[in-house]
């Protein structure tokens, strides 16, 4: 804990990896409960990122040292998530209440860890979290659309779809708030690289342990072309998705309601995202995928009501995809053309807390998705989920 407090100066003076060393060899045995359990994934998984990341793209290691491995290994096999900081770290668990009585919006949250960004990092994650807290009563509002077609309650299920589709306004109106707290240039050149997880290459031998549970990948940063050997864990190099925000739940369960149906590529990028969600969330997507279809269910009914409400919630969801186009557009697209600029001037190297831009990731996400081609491709599949009259 002492060092994740720490992190944004430990890595601003080169540091970290020299206190990494010195940490001794910590023990699971002593977490007690999911919360403990999910505040050392997010401790682990901070300073995982910070020492892979602490010199720049052009700095990076090969090892993760055995005191930081195996713990982290531990810890996410107890919790069935990857051993990479994910979504579920770097904003569900990271956050708390300044007043623990006072409401939950920006003005009352802080972050628990932190990286280099300052107070764009603050922002970036906590606006993130406002977006998942307007998603509740959509996620709620899926649980009553699902009941009302068992039940055949068409009153019930119009009023879930009308709760669904304002929901996801809301989910876009706190997507907007990104602009206030977050600094394009502090985004691109230093946050961005600290999400990003070592790309993979097939290793040659088949003893990598427990493959089914923490998935490979092969799609993310070329500055670690041969991913990152876990010391104590596995001899071979196995790599991770950094985080990104399709890792969240909130918008493959909307998809799964409205049957929303993406391109081949896309849904594959989409399901290797939800290994990288906690199990239950994982298994509540799958139960809405397992339900009888929505969009069927509409269209049999010949109700103009229903139809209208369901094509609602899309145009709602759409509309959401092209603000994150837009926002993607700024803090990735023009960041980058500032950031190639500031490149070619002359200077030393330096590492990512001081303001050198990744050239590694442009043109992709964090999570290793080539981001243009992907957010469009989404946009335009969930327009094509229309019902027509």
């Amino acid at each position: 804990m002492e060092i994740a407090h720490g992190l944004p100066q430990l890595i601003a003076s080169r540091q970290l990896r020299s206190q990494v060393h010195q940490m001794p060899q910590l023990s699971t045995r002593h977490l007690r409960g999911r919360e403990e359990l999910h505040l050392a994934h997010l401790v682990l998984s901070f300073i995982t990122m910070g020492y892979l990341w602490q010199e720049g793209e052009e700095g990076t290691v090969k090892v993760l040292p055995r005191n930081l491995a195996v713990p982290f290994w531990e810890v996410s096999r107890a919790l069935g998530l990857p051993p990479i900081l994910s979504h579920a770290d770097f904003v569900l668990a990271n956050w708390r209440r300044k007043n623990p009585n006072g409401p939950l919006e920006i003005e009352n949250l802080d972050t628990i860890i932190s990286l280099p960004g300052g107070e764009s990092l603050r922002g970036f994650i906590l606006v993130t979290l406002l977006v998942e807290k307007a998603a509740v009563p959509g996620i709620k509002a899926v649980v009553e659309a699902i009941r009302a077609i068992l039940r055949r309650d068409e009153e019930t299920l119009c009023k879930a779809l009308q709760e669904l589709a304002e929901a996801i306004g809301n989910m876009s109106k706190a997507l907007k708030r990104m602009h206030d707290y977050v600094d394009p240039a502090v985004f691109y050149s230093v946050i961005r690289i600290f999400l990003s997880g070592p790309r993979y290459q097939p290793p040659r031998s088949r003893s990598l342990p427990d493959c089914r549970i923490f998935p490979l990948s092969w799609k993310d940063n070329p500055a670690m072309p041969d991913g990152l050997i876990y010391e104590g864990v596995s001899d071979e190099p196995m790599a991770y998705s950094g985080g990104s925000a399709a890792q969240s739940t909130v918008l493959h369960a909307f998809d799964e309601l409205l049957g929303i149906r993406h391109s081949e590529e896309s849904t594959a990028f989409l399901h290797r995202m939800r290994d990288y969600m906690p199990p239950p969330h994982r298994a509540f997507v799958e139960e809405i995928h397992a339900a009888p279809s929505l969009k069927e269910h509409v269209v049999s009914s010949g109700d103009a009501r229903l139809c209208a409400a369901f094509n609602q919630c899309i145009a709602a969801l759409a509309d959401f995809r092209s603000y994150h186009i837009t926002i993607v557009t700024k803090y990735i697209t023009v960041a980058a053309d500032k950031a190639k600029a500031r490149r070619a001037e002359p200077g030393d190297r330096a590492g990512p807390s001081a303001g050198k831009p990744p050239s590694a990731l442009e043109a992709k996400g964090t999570g290793g998705s080539h981001i243009f081609s992907f957010l469009k491709s989404v946009r335009d599949t969930t327009k094509e989920g229309m019902i027509s009259a």
